[in-house]
């Protein structure tokens, strides 16, 4: 990703603007009242969505059921934006409050919302999620009109959120009703509550929601103030009960919510800015089917004084990732989609779509051993034949025969040990079937967060060494800091050694070193000595070929320009195999370098050499030679009449040489293996550039010969413009420009087992307009830019998901970056550690490419010793950043469920020059930041629930922009 320079300013004009005029439509038009209240006997007019007056993109809808009339409307879609608009005109009788029912469908997942407008007066108003687009909801406004004629019209305003369709509006003449009739809600404001006790409605203050909010909570009034909400509660189970106070005290203030005559708790209100501003805090409480009473009292115990807006029930669903062996939760392409028309499945759908060819639903799975094994499918529906996809090969069919009811079918599967990926795609045109999971026999469970690699890592600084360990250090230009852990041995004298006792059996080892380089920055060369306790098994030869690099961004290999770093390489090689409890030991015999450093090993069991499937075509009957010259024209003959006969190309284990990218479309290449087949580029070559659809390429090494970055002319290991079922799997990729760039357009890239190491720019990026496209169970380490990158530059990414990875050490940039994008896209259940320059652990940015719309998820991930220093502009990035740079972030960004460990300095930054909207914390943990624990430059707001902060090294908070936190339940210490 290029760098760009950045100015520190902390001026918000256009913000501020902004916010004025919301604030000016939330208290416009004072009559609005968002309200559930709907007496009984009340008149009530139905208007249908489709018959009102249209305008700004809004259209008639008929592709989803159970809307009343003859249809609903759409068209709310962010490309309309500030303009979509349904305008209803509404005939009251008479003058007094009316309840506005809008019904609506909301399938996004998230609440979202549009601008009431009522004679021109504005309110936003909130539509909660229903369970499908098929599914209709109702959200209800109280306002007053008088007799005659009016203009009621929801817009997809320019502060909303939209994507929503709208069905049908009631329109009930409330006769005077206030809260004195239980309603379903969710929003009950509380000016049309029961008061009592010195509890009143008041006006005096400003930002509240609604026609007022309600004070009195003061000293006279103790032991008996009280607003009491009539709340029916459609079906029991776990609420949300959220209450928006203003509390301008300077002190947390408290007040007890009862259910009935019940006490559930004692809230605790912590301060607001201002009486004017206010904040929210959830508690979570079970409630049975029926009318509740929720009531919000200044008792004995309370210290009150607080001012109450409303109040919001909603079902409590904690997010959860899909269970094991759920179709939903595998990947999908080429037609393939969660389905729940057909009842009785489990978890929270089905996968239908297979209907034409190249649909296709792949689950990566965990085997602890080789063999064959039974995958067993739920499925309903049938008369259906699907191609049976293992490892990236077609290994048989699996017929779905025609029935009733969900039943099972099971087919054998060849496993390997480690993960594999097991699934089913329509080779063509045909009935649908509708799989509901997909288990197989052997699996076993994948690591919680991050890759499950097939090798295990020990750190050098942990085994025994007569060398130097390292002092743990952060400071840039130091090995250390580009170490992992921040630590590393350096073996300085002949004899010096560091040894590491293997937990599991090995055959191949990865050690990671760093070696002087020479005066003119074309590397030196050592032996390194391998050793089993005391018995020599080989010597292996070190280079600092492919690394140092000097000088500003993009860094050259002239050691006269300075500013020495990116100091690691790695060398793999085999060994016969040692097992478990050998002290493998990396000793020093030579004294051809002055030092040697080595920062990890890594040791597994190579897995035996795979066969040729049936009919492939081996590059070798072309004239491709392991070991020997170019083998670039005889590889890409192979590829021609593999893709003619429809058969795989095969690259049998040796090493292949190629000058340029061999170009790849609708084809599909295997290896034996990446400890067995190699490809190995000369000069600035890659290795693969995919066009079109029908791409997979497994089980191969690409090897680059890359020393430095030049981005106009060196190649990525693999390039492409992919348009459908595209297979990327247990590829290593190493000493290339970029390990995979997936080009502006591309679409259904699916990536699993990817081994990137030593990069000069980008571990993988997805530029453009790259849509369904996932990276998952893949590795990175000192990659040259951002590790996984989504970069939405010209056009959003959407629906791509980076997805139990493990980063290490990137010596420049993020680990993970989102560049603005479009909905659907996800970064959850990853690992990342020791982030190095110019880099934060995971970035959400406007930096480079279109604004966010939709919602960006964050959840699940760990970020350990992450965050850098900036040296250019200059800043301190912290582990997790949230960056509105370029463009505001007005568009929702879910951040849950973070687990935020020794970050070099603030734990979670958001900045800078633009504002922040629609940013939700819930579950994150901020465990010893270098500085503070929430670091906040920012105009805007975000929600915190559930967030802790601990052990940070200057404070838990800095807010010098006066940024809005509204504080839900259960956050300490900031």
């Amino acid at each position: 990703m290029p760098r760009r320079t950045w100015s520190d300013t902390r001026t918000f004009p256009a913000w501020r603007r902004r916010l004025a005029l919301l604030a000016a439509l939330a208290v416009a038009g004072g009559a609005l009242v968002t309200a559930s209240a709907l007496p009984a006997g009340a008149a009530t007019t139905r208007y249908e969505a489709e018959q009102a007056s249209r305008s700004g993109g809004a259209v008639v809808a008929t592709e989803h059921t159970g809307y009343s009339g003859s249809g609903f409307v759409g068209g709310y879609t962010d490309g309309n934006k500030g303009a979509a608009t349904t305008t209803f005109t509404v005939t009251a009788s008479t003058s007094g409050p009316h309840t506005l029912a809008l019904r609506y469908a909301n399938g996004t997942g998230s609440a979202k919302t549009l601008t009431l407008l009522v004679d021109g007066a504005a309110q936003q108003v909130t539509l909660q999620p229903t369970a499908s687009w098929s599914t209709w909801a109702t959200q209800n406004a109280v306002v007053t009109l008088s007799a005659g004629s009016h203009s009621v019209g929801y817009r997809f305003g320019t502060a909303d959120s939209g994507n929503v369709n709208l069905d049908s509006l009631d329109v009930t003449d409330s006769g005077g009703a206030s809260g004195a009739d239980y309603g379903p809600g969710p929003t009950f404001e509380a000016e049309a509550a029961t008061l009592a006790g010195g509890a009143v409605v008041a006006t005096d203050h400003t930002g509240f929601s609604g026609s007022g909010f309600v004070g009195g909570y003061t000293d006279a009034n103790a032991g008996s103030a009280s607003t009491t909400f009539k709340v029916q509660v459609a079906a029991a189970g776990a609420k949300d009960l959220t209450v928006r106070y203003a509390n301008g005290t300077g002190s947390a203030r408290t007040l007890s919510l009862y259910d009935g005559g019940t006490r559930l708790a004692q809230l605790s209100l912590p301060a607001t800015a201002s009486w004017d501003a206010w904040s929210t805090v959830t508690h979570t409480a079970t409630l049975t089917a029926g009318n509740h009473d929720l009531r919000l009292a200044y008792d004995s115990g309370d210290n009150g004084n607080a001012n109450i807006d409303k109040l919001d029930v909603t079902a409590n669903v904690p997010p959860q990732p899909a269970g094991p062996g759920e179709a939903e939760s595998a990947y999908r392409s080429g037609g393939a989609v969660v389905g729940t028309a057909t009842g009785g499945f489990t978890g929270s759908g089905y996968v239908g779509g297979f209907t034409g060819a190249g649909a296709r639903l792949l689950r990566t799975v965990q085997v602890d051993a080789a063999g064959s094994a039974t995958a067993t499918f739920v499925f309903s529906g049938g008369a259906r034949t699907l191609d049976l996809l293992v490892n990236g090969r077609v290994t048989g069919q699996v017929a779905f025969p025609a029935g009733s009811g969900w039943r099972t079918v099971t087919a054998s599967v060849p496993v390997r040990a480690g993960v594999n990926t097991v699934g089913v795609r329509a080779a063509g045109a045909g009935g649908d079937v509708l799989i509901d999971s997909l288990v197989v026999s052997s699996e076993s469970e994948l690591a919680a967060r991050g890759a499950s690699a097939s090798y295990k890592q020990y750190e050098a600084e942990a085994g025994a060494t007569n060398g130097t360990r390292l002092t743990p250090s952060r400071t840039y230009g130091t090995v250390q800091a580009e170490s992992s852990g921040r630590s590393a041995v350096r073996l300085d004298a002949v004899g010096e050694n560091v040894g590491v006792t293997l937990t599991a059996p090995a055959s191949g080892v990865v050690v990671r070193y760093s070696i002087p380089d020479n005066a003119a920055g074309t590397g030196l060369t050592s032996p390194l000595a391998i050793y089993a306790g005391s018995t020599k098994l080989k010597d292996v030869t070190l280079s600092s070929a492919h690394s140092w690099v000097y000088g500003a961004y993009p860094y050259f290999n002239d050691p006269a320009l300075g500013s020495a770093h990116r100091f690691y390489d790695e060398l793999r090689f085999d060994l016969p195999e040692q097992p478990a409890g050998t002290v493998l030991r990396l000793q020093k015999d030579s004294s051809a370098v002055g030092h040697i450093d080595i920062d990890l090993v890594e040791a597994e069991r190579i897995a035996p050499a795979l066969s040729a499937p049936s009919g492939a075509v081996s590059i070798t009957s072309h004239g491709a030679t392991p070991g020997g010259g170019d083998d670039t024209s005889a590889i890409t003959a192979a590829v021609a009449a593999a893709k003619a006969a429809g058969v795989p190309v095969w690259i049998p284990a040796g090493t292949f040489h190629v000058n340029t990218a061999i170009q790849v479309s609708g084809v599909t290449v295997l290896g034996a293996g990446p400890w067995h087949s190699v490809i190995a580029g000369t000069g600035r070559a890659g290795g693969f550039y995919g066009t079109g659809g029908g791409v997979t390429i497994a089980d191969v090494a690409i090897f680059g010969s890359a020393t430095v970055r030049d981005d106009a002319n060196d190649q990525a290991a693999i390039e492409g413009d992919f348009a459908s079922e595209t297979l990327l799997q247990n590829i290593w990729m190493q000493h290339t420009k970029v390990g995979l760039w997936v080009r502006p357009g591309s679409r259904d890239v699916f990536a699993v087992g990817l081994r990137v190491r030593d990069t000069y720019a980008d571990g993988i990026n997805f530029r453009s307009g790259v849509a369904n496209s996932q990276v998952t169970q893949s590795t990175f380490r000192n990659t040259g830019d951002d590790s996984l990158a989504m970069w939405s530059d010209g056009a959003a990414v959407t629906g791509c998901v980076f997805a139990f990875n493990t980063v290490q050490a990137p010596a420049l940039a993020n680990g993970l970056a989102v560049y603005g994008g479009g909905g659907g896209n996800r970064v959850e259940d990853n690992l990342v550690a020791d982030t190095v320059n110019a880099a934060a652990g995971i970035a959400i940015s406007t930096r480079f490419g279109v604004p966010f719309t939709g919602t960006t998820t964050v959840q699940r991930n760990t970020l350990t010793r992450t965050g850098s220093r900036e040296p250019n502009w200059p800043a301190e990035l912290g582990a997790l950043w949230v960056y509105a740079d370029v463009h505001a972030i007005d568009a929702p960004i879910v951040i849950r469920d973070m687990t935020i460990v020794d970050s070099t300095y603030a734990g979670l930054l958001m900045s800078w020059e633009k504002s922040i909207q629609q940013v939700s914390f819930d579950r994150v943990a901020i465990t010893g930041s270098g500085t503070y624990g929430i670091e906040l430059h920012a105009a805007g707001s975000a929600t915190f629930a559930n967030t802790t902060v601990s052990g940070s090294g200057t404070a838990g908070l800095l807010n010098d922009t006066g940024f809005v936190l509204n504080r839900l339940g259960g956050n300490s210490g900031f």
